[in-house]
Parts: structure tokens; sequence; C-alpha cells
């Protein structure tokens, strides 16, 4: 009867939305709006809160809210004033947060979740006509609100009503029929109900207290009558809900007798693509952008730490996420804004086998269960992958088997000057890295800046030991006296610094500034943040980026920031700068190896 009801409700609601659509020529072109009840600063919590609100409220959304790493949850899409409504009774009934509050589109970024929704700037109207989308203001909450505002007069239309439904079992029925369940049916219950979040007690097959009580909730929660005993429907329906999410990952067993691996895939989605050792690769065959990769290689434990070495160099294994190293196995979970990447693999009578499975982020409940099925279907079966199959055409520096490795924003140079680690780089990385490395990935962060030097120095986040420390020159540089920067010309791709040389055109900018001399070498943009030194390797100043004042200048033109005002910025950071001694020039041999001793590479990630 109440389905009826609600039915009916829906039918005049929509009648009524009509209706005032025609009565305001804007109303089908505005905005839509949305009613925005939590926020949290990382993938792994908006996933937990979208799951979570999506079990007790309609309408609900995941969007990035500005690039930051902060995720909101938002009930919508709804027009202005039917969200107003549903903010108030959901206020009203306790149901979100009482600092809910409406959210404009032009608020969020993107759409994280349903995964291939995109609703953001589209107008209230193409929304309502987009098949692919619920109706506006037809929402469980929305035809509430309408229940609560409508008076007897208003009621209405009753349709006809619905055929009975067949009875169900009785609570003694419903104990009998339990009694003839397996060990494995009774555990699946229980992974069901955990799943659907009404269970946190151990899948132990018996249905104890803690069982009934999230039977009775689970019951509650889908308008069947509390007994804490699950009818042969009830049951079936709860398998129903827990299975729904694998409707098009097709699961299939794949038994790869080349890698030596068989296991659930979910074929719906991806398809084989080819052999590139050490992997097996799956890539997406439709929409969804998941891949898989089979692992299967021969090895010894220092292959396996090798492995997880590269692994995290990928770019489908994003930098942050939980990961584990023992001594004959590993776990890599990565995940950002786009992906989030589960790989593991374990050495055993010296075969290295596993897996790695990517998704798109924001599909947390579809992801964890086909990750379980592979997890729980994996085998390993003789034989080992051939280190020779497959094609290997794609050849590139910057792939590792096919797959590509994680680049950074930018690159440019810096150099040691103190035996702490610290380093002194361009102020081009303030503000625009996620977070900055230096060497070999080592993490580091920005202690001081000059914006008007461009100047910023940099301590590692763990101790390092530099091979060489610049020395600070103490008198300006002479017209015309020959320089050489150290840099990294090409992002690291030569493993060393590369030195350039020229000579000091002038030692002022050219507005005159005293804290600059322009140079005639022909630098790169990598060079950037390097070390300028005399003929003796003595530092004279760090490269300066060529464009001023949004001009760009002649190839050989650059510029430095003069050792006078290195001191005063490292100074102010707290760092004392070893000062230079005058000697004797350097044979090119010994000025390389005074440059790579003391330059480094400043990588900038997102």
């Amino acid at each position: 009867m109440i389905r009826s009801f609600v039915a009916a409700l829906a039918v005049v609601m929509l009648s009524a939305s009509g209706a005032a659509a025609q009565q305001s020529g804007d109303a089908d072109g505005a905005p839509m709006v949305w009613v925005q009840i939590e926020a949290q600063p990382n993938l792994a919590a908006i996933n937990e809160a979208l799951r979570r609100r999506s079990a007790n409220l309609q309408d609900v959304n995941g969007f990035d809210l500005d690039g930051s790493g902060w995720y909101v949850v938002a009930l919508g899409p709804y027009e202005a004033e039917n969200a107003e409504d549903v903010l108030r009774r959901l206020r009203r009934d306790g149901r979100i947060p009482r600092d809910s509050y409406i959210a404009q589109s032009s608020d969020y970024a993107r759409q994280i979740w349903p995964v291939g929704a995109n609703l953001l700037n589209e107008s209230a109207a193409a929304v309502r006509q987009d098949p692919a989308t619920p109706e506006l203001g037809v929402s469980e909450d929305a035809i509430a609100i309408l229940q609560d505002q409508m008076s007897e007069t208003q009621q209405p239309v009753v349709q006809e009503p619905a055929a009975p439904e067949v009875a169900d079992e009785t609570p003694r029925e419903a104990r009998a029929s339990e009694a003839e369940l397996s060990r494995e049916e009774r555990a699946e219950l229980q992974v069901a109900l955990q799943w659907a979040g009404f269970y946190d007690g151990r899948i132990d097959a018996a249905f104890g207290a803690g069982t009934r009580r999230s039977m009775s909730n689970w019951q509650d929660a889908n308008d069947f009558e509390v007994t804490g005993i699950l009818t042969t429907r009830q049951r079936a329906e709860l398998l129903r809900q827990y299975n729904a999410v694998l409707e098009g990952m097709g699961m299939q067993r794949v038994t790869d007798t080349e890698a030596g691996i068989e296991m659930q895939l979910p074929l719906g989605v991806v398809e084989f693509a080819r052999y590139e050792p050490p992997f097996v690769q799956f890539n997406p065959s439709g929409d969804l952008p998941a891949r898989v990769l089979m692992i299967s290689q021969e090895g010894t434990q220092d292959t396996l730490y090798g492995l997880y070495d590269i692994m995290q160099t990928l770019e489908i294994v994003p930098e942050s996420g939980p990961r584990e190293r023992r001594g004959d196995s590993f776990t890599l979970v990565g995940e950002n804004a786009r992906m989030i990447s589960h790989t593991e693999a374990r050495l055993d009578d010296g075969r290295i086998k596993g897996f790695t499975l990517i998704w798109p982020a924001g599909d947390e409940d579809r992801r964890a269960r086909v990750l379980g099925l592979m997890q729980d279907s994996f085998t390993r079966l003789d034989g080992v992958l051939d280190p020779a199959a497959g094609s290997n055409d794609a050849q590139s520096i910057d792939l590792i088997s096919g797959l590509e490795i994680r680049k950074p924003l930018f690159s440019r140079s810096g150099f040691f000057v103190d035996g702490r680690g610290t380093v002194v780089t361009t102020s081009e990385i303030v503000g625009a890295c996620g977070h900055i490395t230096i060497e070999d990935g080592q993490d580091a962060e920005i202690t001081s800046s000059d914006a008007d030097l461009g100047i910023a120095v940099l301590r590692p986040t763990d101790a390092i030991a530099p091979i060489g420390v610049a020395a600070l020159a103490q008198d300006a540089p002479r017209l015309q006296s020959e320089v050489t920067v150290a840099g990294y010309s090409y992002g690291g791709v030569l493993g060393a610094p590369s030195l350039t040389f020229g000579t000091v055109s002038d030692v002022r900018g050219l507005d005159g500034n005293e804290n600059v001399a322009r140079l005639a070498l022909g630098a790169l943009e990598g060079d950037v943040g390097g070390p300028v030194m005399d003929a003796g390797g003595a530092v004279l100043g760090m490269l300066l980026p060529r464009q001023q004042g949004g001009r760009m200048l002649p190839e050989d033109v650059a510029f430095a920031a003069d050792a006078a005002a290195l001191m005063d910025v490292l100074k102010a950071a707290g760092t004392s700068p070893a000062a230079a001694t005058p000697g004797a020039p350097l044979a090119p041999a010994q000025m390389a190896d005074r440059a790579a001793g003391m330059t480094v590479l400043v990588s900038c990630w997102e």
C-alpha cells in the first residue's frame, strides 16, 4: 500500500513540477544545487563515507572539492526550492549533520562517485531529460517532503493496488530452513551482512547474539519484520544486494599456462593485451579504466625486492598508500584522486608470482569485491613466464615492460651547502609542488624562500651525508671571467649533472640589481637552481630562470643570484655555508668531480 501511494505521489510531483516549469520561463535553465553533508581529507575516508551514507540516504554523490585532496559527500541534484526542503527535513529527522548546507555545482572540481557520472555544469532540465540519471525531486526523501506538506484535500488519486505479496516464512519456518544451510552458506551470510555495514564480528558461521542483532538491523533497514532470523526470501535478497555490485564485471576463472597462474578476472571490463615479462597485461575493454597485471618471473629475494622498488616508480602505482615488504612477499597499495592500485607478490621455490589490480577511485564497493575474488582464487601452477615472451616492441626510457614510469611535474637543479644535506635551489618550486624530492627520491621540505631573489632552501626529511658541499666565493666575479654551471639539464635522464661553460657579462642585472650577475652561456631549463662556479670551483651564485619580466631573452643570456644573496638567505634559514678560499684553476675532470659531489636533482611532484 505504501509503495502504491509513493508511486502515485511521484506522478503528482512530476505533474506539479512540469506545470511550474511552464509558468517560469527560465526554470528549465536553472543550475542544479546540492546538499553538502560531509567532507573528508583523503580517498580512503571519502570512500568509507560514501558507502556509509549510501546505505541510509538517496541521491548520494561524491566530488573532488578543489584538487587540494579534500572530497565531499553531497545529495542531489535538486532544483533550489526542493533542495531547501530536503535540507530542512533531513536536518529535522537527524539524518544529516546540522552544519549541512546548500552548495552550487561550481563549488566542486569534478565528480568521483558514482563512477562514470558527470552531473556538474548541467541544468536541472538537462538532468531531468537524461534517462541515465534520476528524476529530480522524486527520490524517496523528496517524496517524503511532499507527504509532510500535503493536506487531506490534496491526496493523490489512488493507483491500482499491487498484487498481494506471497506470504513469507514464519520465524519457526525460517529457523528450520536456516538449519539446513551449510557452514559455507552461513559464513557467506555473515560476509554479506558485514559488507552491508551491519556486522563487525568474526566470520565464524556461528549465528550468535552479534549476528542476530545484525540480522535485525538489516531487516529494519530493508522494511522487513524485525525478528533476528532471516527467511529464505530475505537471505536471497541480502545475497542479491551483496552480489549486485558484480553485475557487468564478468568474473571468470582464467588459466594462463605461460605465466603459471590461475585466478578469477573481471573479463567484463578487461581483456588480454600482451605479454611484457614479468607481466601479463589486461587492459580496459570498455569505458571503465580498470587494468590487471599478472606477475610471473624466476628470481631470488633480491629479485623480489628489486620488483618491489621498480613497481613504486610506475605511473600505475601512486605514491600515497600503505605498503609492506616481508622476507618472501610484498604488498603495495597506491591511491590518488584518479585510481587505486593494489599489488601483491610472493617468492616461492625460486618463482615470484602475484598480480596488480588498478581500479578507478570512487568505486570502492566493486573494487573491494573484485579484489577479494581475485585474492581468494589466486592459484600458482607449474611454469613461469618466459623472459623473452611477447614482442617487447614498445621501447622507451620512460617505459618498464611497456608500463609508464611515474614522472614529476618538472625537475630543476640544486646544490648542497652544508653537511646536513641542506640544499639551495630555485624558488620556482614554492607553491607548485605537492611534495619535493632530491637525489634518488629523498623527500625534502622547503624551510625558507625569497621570491624576490628567486632562492629557496630545502632540508631532507631524513639525514643525508653529501659527497661534496658548496663553498661560496667571497668576492664579486670579474667581468669576462670564465664560469661553469652544473645542472641536470635533461631532468636526470643522464644520471649525473652536465657542465655548461660561459663568461660573466655584467655583475648587475638588466635593471641594475646588484644581487644578480648576467652571464653569457646557453643553459637549459633543467639547469636552473644549479651552482655557478668560477675557475677554481668556488660558487659564485645560483642560476636563475631565463625569463625576465615576461620577456624571453636571447639564448646565450642567463642570470645568477650572486653569492652574497645566497649567504643572506642561508643565514636567515639558520645555515652557515662554507666560505671559499682562493685556489688554482681546476682541470675539466676535477671540475666535473666537484660538480657531481654537490649538485642534486630537485623534482617537483603532484
